[in-house]
């Protein structure tokens, strides 16, 4: 089995501040705004490089995406920062009609994402965000796993053409995906091969993920274990190539079951191989203040659930 290896945790907003201020090197169309939470998305190297391309609009995050649609008129690339509960649930009118009805090429970049927020509780916690965005026609959905992999994804969404959200976190987590790491949007990385059952992770549960396949392999079972980073659009390929070899499938998220990447797999083996499947995820509830390490382990979204789930789901087989 292949080992991964935690290389010194790192928070993944941080990720997206590296990535960011990368592209503020290399790319003079990129420009930035954010809703008064520069620190907390990492974009001060940026702004103190760039002032002349970075807005601060202060806390009126419609106006920010307005803006932001805006400023994609001229040529420009605009990376539209705030926490994803501000980013998606209260602009989504803006989002909907000047963003992706226009097909707009702004990057929402989303930070303190699931319940991995924290002490700030349910307000400011969302596990409804990848639902909201994924359905939007043209919006492209991704959801990084650690802190190389979101510096890559910044800078992979400032070459794309179309509108993104691009949903990160807040706490410190293992970084285990290669430095130079290429992104593919739409395209799963395959980290581990196994006959037994197909784990589907994305975000913050592809190293618990990980952690769960040692644990099952102990027990004798081998996994496939898939990383989506990329919600939509879906690489059905991979998860129909893998699932065809388990017969069996389990979905990991830090979001609700309804409306995530779980419905998402869904779909796709209903509509080409109904196989056994189970989900890892919040059960339709908002979250609580906690510290990340507490409400992941009271919702579930850790590696012990996955190996219940993993076992259950093969039972189903």
């Amino acid at each position: 089995m292949k080992k991964y290896t935690d290389t010194g945790k790192k928070d993944t907003r941080s990720g997206f501040g590296a990535g960011l201020t990368e592209l503020g090197r290399t790319n003079p169309n990129v420009v930035a705004l954010c809703a008064d939470l520069v620190g907390s998305l990492k974009m001060q190297d940026f702004i103190d490089e760039n002032p002349e391309r970075f807005f601060q609009v202060g806390i009126a995050e419609a106006n920010m995406i307005g803006m932001a649609a805006g400023l994609t008129i001229g040529g420009k690339i605009p990376f539209a920062g705030t926490f994803a509960n501000f980013a998606t649930g209260r602009v989504y009118d803006q989002i909907r009609q000047s963003v992706a009805y226009s097909d707009k090429n702004v990057k929402i970049c989303a930070s303190h994402s699931g319940v991995t927020l924290g002490e700030d509780g349910a307000t400011h916690q969302i596990l409804e965000d990848i639902g909201l965005m994924k359905m939007l026609p043209g919006m492209t959905v991704i959801n990084t796993c650690d802190y190389n992999q979101t510096k890559a994804a910044t800078l992979a969404i400032a070459e794309y053409e179309g509108p993104v959200y691009l949903r990160f976190g807040r706490p410190k987590v293992a970084n285990f995906t290669p430095e130079d790491g290429k992104f593919e949007i739409g395209k799963a990385v395959h980290l581990l091969e196994g006959n037994d059952v197909t784990i589907i992770a994305t975000g913050h549960l592809v190293w618990e993920a990980i952690k769960a396949a040692e644990q099952l392999e102990e027990k004798g079972i081998s996994c496939d274990v898939i990383n989506i980073h990329t919600i939509k659009p879906l690489d059905d390929e991979a998860i129909l190539k893998s699932v065809k070899k388990t017969r069996c499938v389990v979905t990991a998220e830090e979001h609700n079951y309804l409306g995530g990447l779980g419905e998402s797999v869904a779909r796709v083996l209903v509509n080409n191989h109904p196989a056994p499947q189970e989900f890892v995820a919040t059960q339709d509830t908002f979250g609580e203040s906690g510290t990340p390490e507490q409400l992941m382990d009271k919702y579930g979204l850790n590696a012990e659930a996955i190996v219940k789930a993993s076992q259950k789901v093969i039972g189903r087989k």
